[in-house]
């Protein structure tokens, strides 16, 4: 029979009539039967297994087809995820269900005073207007629930009772916050004050690299991180800002290429971010911080380009889930447009600077050729007056000066003024200086005025011939271009550092421009001097001297 039916596991309620027909020897004979008392009990066994049918005598179906709706509206309100209970009118909870239960003594008690006071409210509201309220509880443990509270009126629509439904929206609520913080955060990377925006290119920097650091502490909680960027030239990953990380991580050469430059060129190349739950089972992690043991990286966007990327490590396995990727890649967006704005602001000031020494060149020219036409006439005319000539004469040099100044100016000079005339300084006199730069007449104009110093002064026309020089000599101070064929600033700032560690460092860049970071690099290495182009020739002395006072 069980065959035929399908039946196999019956659920008996015993009364007298099936007691006195045997049926619950009959069926046991075909399937797993159990017999119950009395209807709580069979509520009971329906609770703790399933049947697939329920025998019962007709008096005692109903009750018991009613008992069992009711107890299959209680499993669904005991099984669902939020807290659900009917409070009476102080808030003591007549029914609860069991993830209600659950929650913490704290909220129980909190929401008790809720229902209370949504009791209260419905009251003194007319029936029609008794609509569903919404309250928030944020218990002292920084959790935070959302509570939907509906009046609960008899038949005849009187107020009885407040159902009240609960949600823990601690997650959501905490998720929403960061991502507040987050925003904040990266408005305060992107604002330029008056100071910042005054400032040259590696003051800014310097002030992107410590609001970088801040908020990424502050905020995301990121202890070990690193910001490398892409430079389009080479296609290589350069480092600007680290935090936490020991310094042989800058020994990799990473290229923005999907095998074999580790996970930051991996997201270079792909501009897909990458989980890492455990550096000791992928293959494309590179060794960072010690003691990793998981890695998030993400790549710096700007207009869909990818610019760089953003590294963050943990000493935890699994550290890094689906919501860090998404806070790390809003965070990695407001790098990306920091640094944007700081290399725009390079290149309206080279451009505006341009400008404007182009237009007080042509404004000028034309008043001091006429002081020295008018001075000349003026010569010939006092013949014979020999202080007056002496003063005229003056003048004409003073103009004749100002206008090969101007002439350095026009044609993009990077050393503007002469020479000084009073002889050898005594603190550069006799020191050995490196002059590294591939522009010819840069490199012999800063040589000519350092040799009027008492300088022994050597010359290298690029970076790569600058390092081997260094590795192969003895150099009290090396003054060098940032950007050049064969090594960057930084290169041989760092040939520098290895081969006479007591040696100053003196950087040139023009207008602030630095597009492998050489500056910010070196800055925390302990660099002595940065000269943006185009600077005076006393700024020049001035700024080899401060450095050279350094070493004593």
């Amino acid at each position: 029979m069980a065959e035929k039916t399908g039946l196999r596991k019956l659920l008996i309620l015993h009364g007298p009539a099936l007691e006195a027909q045997g049926a619950a020897d009959l069926f046991r004979e075909y399937y797993d039967v159990r017999v119950v008392q009395d209807l709580d009990e069979a509520l009971a066994a329906m609770r703790e297994e399933p049947f697939d049918a329920i025998l019962a005598e007709t008096a005692d179906f109903l009750p018991l087809e009613r008992g069992a709706v009711t107890q299959q509206a209680a499993v669904v309100l005991d099984t669902i995820g939020d807290g659900v209970c009917i409070a009476g009118p102080e808030g003591d909870f007549v029914w609860a269900n069991r993830r209600l239960r659950g929650f913490p003594p704290a909220v129980l008690d909190g929401l008790r005073q809720l229902c209370a006071k949504a009791f209260q409210e419905f009251s003194s509201s007319p029936a029609a207007a008794m609509v569903a309220k919404r309250f928030t509880l944020m218990p002292p443990d920084g959790s935070y629930y959302e509570v939907l509270c509906s009046p609960v009126r008899d038949r005849h629509d009187q107020l009885r009772q407040v159902a009240a439904v609960v949600v823990n929206a601690t997650s959501h609520r905490r998720q929403q916050l960061k991502l507040n913080a987050i925003d904040r955060a990266g408005r305060e990377l992107v604002r330029l004050d008056d100071a910042t925006w005054k400032a040259d290119a590696t003051a800014r920097l310097k002030v992107l690299e410590e609001r970088i650091i801040r908020c990424s502490k502050d905020v995301l909680d990121y202890q070990h991180f690193a910001v490398l960027l892409l430079n389009s030239a080479t296609n290589a990953l350069e480092m600007i800002v680290s935090q936490g990380l020991p310094p042989d991580t800058q020994k990799y050469e990473l290229f923005a290429r999907t095998e074999g430059n580790g996970i930051c060129g991996y997201v270079a190349a792909t501009g897909r971010s990458y989980i890492c739950s455990d550096v000791l089972q992928d293959g494309l992690y590179l060794p960072g911080l010690h003691g990793a043991r998981s890695s998030l990286t993400v790549p710096l966007r700007l207009h869909d380009k990818v610019i760089g990327v953003l590294n963050v490590e943990s000493d935890r396995t699994g550290a890094f889930g689906e919501e860090d990727r998404q806070f790390a890649e809003i965070f990695a967006n407001y790098v990306a447009v920091a640094l944007h704005i700081l290399n725009l602001l390079v290149f309206e000031r080279h451009t505006t600077r341009s400008q404007l020494s182009g237009s007080i060149c042509a404004e000028l020219s034309g008043p001091l050729n006429d002081v020295l036409t008018e001075a000349d006439s003026l010569m010939e005319d006092y013949i014979g007056m020999d202080d007056l000539r002496k003063r005229l004469g003056t003048i004409i040099d003073s103009a004749t000066r100002a206008t090969k100044c101007l002439n350095q100016i026009s044609q993009g000079a990077a050393v503007i003024g002469f020479p000084a005339t009073e002889g050898p300084d005594p603190v550069l006199s006799g020191k050995m200086v490196l002059v590294a730069d591939d522009e010819e007449v840069i490199r012999e104009t800063i040589a000519n005025v350092l040799l009027g110093q008492g300088c022994l002064v050597d010359q290298a026309a690029d970076g790569a011939e600058a390092c081997e020089k260094i590795s192969r000599g003895h150099y009290d101070l090396v003054v060098s271009d940032i950007k050049m064929p064969g090594a960057s600033g930084y290169d041989v700032f760092a040939a520098t550092r290895k081969a006479n560690p007591a040696a100053r460092v003196v950087l040139m860049t023009a207008f602030g421009y630095d597009p492998n970071h050489s500056i910010l690099k070196a800055n925390k290495e302990g660099l002595a001097a940065v000269l943006m182009k185009p600077f005076k020739v006393r700024q020049l002395v001035d700024g080899c001297r401060t450095a050279l006072a350094q070493s004593e």
